[in-house]
């Protein structure tokens, strides 16, 4: 018969097993704290989306509400007010894209991809000037839409940049009717 060289496993071999599989869990109760901090707090998640009942802005009212820190602007355009957004030929416009997240990226800025489908008379977008982050004025400047004082970029009631240093449209956010008369933002 041959003679086997099996080594038993030793109470030393047992300790360094025991000691590094403790050490592991010490690790790891030591960098979970660590890890989940770099979750967002009950705040940035309770404003992740908003609901916004609109049946109270009645035509040429303009509304404010804020979403993840920034000013959202929802308007019920009037009837003026349309055709004349609808009156601009794109070639006119600084950016031609029309910067709405529930479209395709190279969507043309025209006044019905920058409204909402079936309610062209509202608009919401998000009140931040595209140029230096400063909060436009509403139903003024030169082309009876948003103004930004700060660096004089004129915008058309459909939130198109028409004249100034901002380098685009402003932006519209995500979002979607959840009843007739609510939308969801975010």
């Amino acid at each position: 018969m041959a003679q086997q060289d099996t080594v038993e496993p030793t109470r030393r071999d047992f300790l360094y097993i025991a000691t590094g599989a403790m050490g592991a869990v010490g690790a790891a109760a030591l960098a979970w704290p660590f890890i989940d901090q770099m979750n967002p707090d009950a705040s940035a998640l309770s404003l992740a989306s908003i609901e916004v009942d609109i049946s109270a802005i009645d035509e040429g009212q303009e509304i404010k509400v804020m979403w993840r820190g920034k000013p959202v602007f929802i308007r019920n355009r009037s009837a003026r007010e349309i055709e004349e957004a609808n009156a601009v030929a794109i070639s006119d416009l600084p950016d031609p894209l029309a910067r709405n997240a529930n479209l395709a990226a190279d969507a043309q800025a025209t006044d019905a991809n920058r409204g909402v489908d079936g309610r062209e008379a509202l608009i919401v977008m998000v009140g931040v000037c595209t140029h230096l982050g400063c909060i436009p004025l509403g139903q003024s400047g030169d082309f009876g839409g948003w103004f930004c004082p700060c660096h004089g970029s004129h915008y058309d009631t459909a939130g198109r940049i028409r004249k100034g240093p901002a380098p685009e449209n402003l932006l519209i956010p995500p979002f979607e009717f959840i009843s007739d008369n609510v939308i969801q933002i975010g």
